[in-house]
């Protein structure tokens, strides 16, 4: 109650007309104090920074700048990665910033070249000449891109008629022009194709001029007849490394030992290095195990060489075939493994003996052959196939030399030859990315793959139980064909893992056919299991291209690799 009286009382005492003039309340409100200070802070910078040129280290405008704050020039500090002070951003020339000029590209030409041909140019500035003002009055101040129409008439007639006047001088002084055999005349009609030339009386040759001109007959006979040959011609040469060529018993040193034979049908992926060959002074290209017994291996060296090795014994070089002026590319023994061919850069096929090492006959064509083989069949070893890099391939007879049939059908260098179906037909693969089945001794292709998915397919191997392809893909992938009528992509089965783009690494099955196997660019072999596809084991096998594996015939787990660091190596 008394504080209510007191209320009352203030309340009064304020109100009264008597009392001091009426106070205004301070107003009260529920909303929190803001502190607006760093609000209007930012406004008077912004404000204050409209009148200033935008600085280009700062990543975010909080304004719209005019035209002349965007182009203003750059002051203060120099950029702290530039040695003039500009930022790269900012260059557009590699002396910093360089701004049009007040003359375009075409002006400038134009006055250019008309103060060098007449003396006048007109000034930058548009409202005054420079240079010969004589000229400038003489011509009305024309330029060289703007001659009248009559005045390059006239020039023209001008230039027309002081020709003729030339010529009918000259006419006048050389009254010998009309007579074809002198000088005059072949200057006067110097258009005709007989222009400037005139016989040369031929003098006696010097002793040193008949000599280089015999030379040069010699060379040129010798050239033609390498010409009708078609291929470079090397010594073909052959050395034996071994202790003797046959034995006390009169058997041959190529002969296999009688206890080489097979001890199961089941094949084990191997698992460490037995033993390495090392004879090539280069990459090492091919390698080929002695047919059915495997006792020795032949290899074909980038040194232009190639060698065959002891497997089952001392392990030892046993021979050098020595014929090819450049790399050796493919090799592939006869089925008895008595004899062998070879192709090399050089453009030759070389067929050799393998125990003598003599050459019994060389072929060419002119281009270079990127894969060799015989006829698998026992009574076709005279026939051979070869892929060259002009895309065809070409089957000779062995017997006569001569070539009896050309498949022509491809679009690019052929790379693998393979035989399918009981050795009645055959598929090539090429650069053209595409794979072709021939009838043998027919020229006609019988089944075209081809697919916008695919790729070139370097190297093609086939399953022990003939049905199945495997072409190694250079997508990095081995893709699988059937070799029945229809040749058709298993989608099913396909094996990736390693790296093979741009390397031709062989592609092969173990014997048992349980296994795929495959070299790659980095030197590793690879070995698949044929059924789930899964990569089973990796071997690192050399430094750099591991290009070619073989499995050995007999022994169930033992391989061979190959590669470009000039090594062959034998696994276990």
């Amino acid at each position: 109650m008394d504080l209510i009286q007191s209320y009352d009382e203030e309340e009064a005492v304020v109100s009264s007309p008597e009392s001091s003039p009426p106070r205004m309340l301070k107003a009260k409100s529920s909303a929190p104090e803001v502190d607006d200070t760093a609000l209007a802070l930012t406004v008077a910078n912004v404000n204050r920074s409209k009148s200033k040129p935008i600085d280009p280290t700062q990543h975010v405008v909080l304004f719209n700048p005019t035209h002349e704050q965007m182009w203003a020039p750059i002051y203060g500090p120099a950029h702290p990665y530039a040695k003039d002070g500009i930022a790269q951003g900012m260059r557009n020339h590699k002396l910093g910033s360089v701004e049009d000029a007040s003359i375009g590209s075409f002006g400038f030409d134009e006055q250019y070249n008309t103060f060098h041909k007449y003396g006048y140019a007109a000034d930058p500035s548009g409202m005054n000449y420079v240079g010969d003002v004589e000229a400038l009055k003489q011509n009305d101040g024309l330029s060289v891109y703007n001659i009248p129409q009559s005045e390059q008439k006239r020039r023209k007639i001008e230039k027309n008629k002081e020709e003729r006047e030339g010529e009918e001088k000259k006419e006048e002084i050389e009254p010998e022009a009309e007579n074809p055999a002198t000088e005059a005349w072949l200057m006067k009609n110097r258009k005709s194709p007989w222009s400037r030339k005139k016989e040369v009386v031929q003098g006696e040759l010097t002793e040193e001029q008949k000599k280089y001109a015999e030379d040069h007959a010699k060379k040129k006979e010798e050239k033609g007849q390498q010409g009708e040959a078609k291929g470079e011609h090397y010594a073909d040469k052959s050395t034996f490394h071994g202790k003797e060529e046959k034995d006390y018993q009169g058997r041959s040193w190529i002969e296999a030992p009688k206890d080489a034979k097979a001890n199961n049908d089941h094949c084990y992926i191997p698992k460490r290095l037995v033993h390495t060959w090392s004879g090539h002074t280069k990459g090492v290209s091919a390698i080929r195990f002695f047919p059915k017994q495997g006792h020795l291996l032949l290899s074909a060296g980038m040194d232009c060489k190639v060698k065959i090795w002891d497997v089952y014994n001392s392990g030892k070089c046993m021979r050098t075939y020595m014929g090819h002026g450049k790399a050796v590319r493919d090799i592939c023994f006869s089925n008895d493994g008595s004899k062998f061919l070879t192709a090399g850069y050089d453009k030759n096929i070389k067929y050799w003996d393998t125990e003598t090492g003599q050459v019994i006959s060389t072929f060419s064509t002119g281009k270079i052959p990127y894969v060799v083989k015989l006829n698998p069949d026992d009574d076709k070893q005279n026939i051979l196939l070869a892929g060259m890099s002009d895309k065809k391939i070409v089957q000779w007879d062995i017997n006569t030399g001569e070539i009896t049939q050309e498949y022509d059908q491809h679009l690019g260098a052929v790379n693998t030859i393979t035989f399918v179906d009981n050795n009645r037909r055959f598929v090539t693969s090429s650069d053209d990315k595409s794979l072709r089945v021939w009838e043998f001794g027919i020229p006609v292709v019988i089944k075209y793959i081809s697919e916008p998915h695919m790729h070139s397919m370097p190297s093609i191997s086939v399953h022990p139980n003939g049905n199945w392809l495997a072409a190694q893909s250079l997508d990095n992938q081995i893709l699988i064909y059937s070799t029945r009528e229809r040749f058709q992509l298993n989608k099913k089965k396909r094996f990736a893992g390693h790296i093979v783009a741009g390397y031709a690494c062989q592609v092969n099955f173990s014997p048992d056919g349980r296994f795929v196997m495959s070299g790659d660019g980095e030197g590793k072999c690879w070995f698949w299991d044929w059924k789930s596809c899964k990569v089973f084991r990796t071997l690192k096998c050399h430094n750099g291209v591991c290009i070619g594996a073989e499995w050995h015939p007999l022994e169930q787990s033992k391989v061979a690799t190959c590669g470009w660091d000039g090594l062959i190596k034998y696994w276990d």
